[in-house]
């Protein structure tokens, strides 16, 4: 089998630190050429891969204030438009846009669904000539026909538990209201636990509004942006993972990540996070702050070696790898 995957490009393939899209399809492409799967990654040209490498952009567009990122989408679409008829199959892990142009691909495509930015992109995937694949349960549209549901699935050997974790909490994504950071200070306040956030800032005036006032160096603290050198450490040295979202989670990869290092996570019932979490076992799935305070000391308790298990049994790459591989295998037999 011959693959084009067909990457985003606002950061590299993998990421250097933040970059969800990017780091799934990092992960996945790497596991089938593993596999001997003959795959081209349509990626920046900065990205590490052990795969053909085409590329347009030199790097992620939202690294470059000087890149408009609708223009460098459409080229790197336009790119891998152009290269399709040498595969066997094209694999897009980027949203709505190379669905808009369903006429002029030249073969079969996949488009794993990382999560809808608004009902209005429907229309593009209503018309699109692409299977679906849903990455949770959760997050799949009425109005749309999937060929499987994929977890996201993670590199264990990145994530290790420490022989001793801390008492603090910990936040992990970027700095908007839809991670609920501002509720994640509350808990941890109510709580009694120092909180270290890590994650970019996507929205500055929640940031300078909500969060910045609380940073004092010692209750609430702020690391920034926490790339793969210190991901695996920080996780696995919180009591707990703070997961406080306030819309609709796809899927949450820090809340896996969290989870393989043995960190339990507390989250609010919504999106995946009932999905993705196993009540009472790596953690808690709670109503509202209230729950998430009581939850604190619970998921404090909780057994760090059976909630790395249990990642490892539903999260690991290789499962990942595997259901795209049938979902490959029943597109191509079609």
């Amino acid at each position: 089998m011959k693959l084009a995957m067909l990457g985003p490009i606002a950061w590299r393939t993998p990421p250097a630190h933040y970059g969800p899209w990017e780091r799934v399809t990092g992960l996945l492409t790497e596991g089938l050429v593993r596999r001997g799967v003959d795959v081209t990654l349509f990626a920046t040209a900065d990205s590490l891969t052990g795969a053909r490498l085409e590329s347009v952009a030199a790097h992620g567009y939202a690294e470059d204030p000087a890149m408009d990122g609708r223009v460098w989408e459409a080229l790197h679409v336009a790119h891998t438009i152009d290269r399709s008829s040498q595969f066997d199959l094209v694999h897009n892990q980027l949203d709505w846009l190379p669905l808009a142009f369903a006429a002029a691909w030249r073969a079969p495509m996949v488009t794993t669904i990382h999560g809808f930015s608004g009902s209005g992109i429907l229309p593009a995937y209503e018309r699109g000539a692409s299977a679906f694949v849903s990455i949770s349960d959760a997050d799949r549209s009425p109005l749309l026909e999937y060929a499987a549901t994929v977890h996201h699935g993670i590199d264990m050997t990145e994530f290790a538990p420490t022989a001793t974790a801390g008492e603090h909490l910990l936040v992990f994504g970027r700095i908007h209201p839809d991670k609920g950071i501002a509720d994640a200070i509350e808990i941890a306040r109510r709580a009694d636990r120092r909180l270290i956030i890590c994650g970019i800032v996507q929205d500055p005036t929640y940031f300078a509004e909500r969060v910045q006032p609380h940073l004092d160096g010692d209750r609430v603290v702020y690391l920034g942006s926490v790339g793969p050198a210190q991901r695996s450490d920080v996780l696995a040295e919180a009591a707990a993972l703070l997961h406080p979202i306030h819309f609709d989670e796809p899927f949450g990869l820090s809340v896996v990540e969290a989870m393989a290092s043995g960190t339990p996570v507390i989250a609010y019932r919504r999106g995946s996070m009932p999905e993705i979490i196993d009540e009472g076992t790596t953690g808690f799935a709670v109503s509202d702050l209230d729950e998430a305070v009581a939850a604190v000391p619970r998921a404090a308790a909780l057994d760090r070696t059976l909630v790395q298990r249990r990642a490892r049994e539903r999260f690991d790459v290789e499962r990942m790898v595997d259901g795209y591989l049938q979902v490959y295998r029943r597109i191509l037999e079609r």
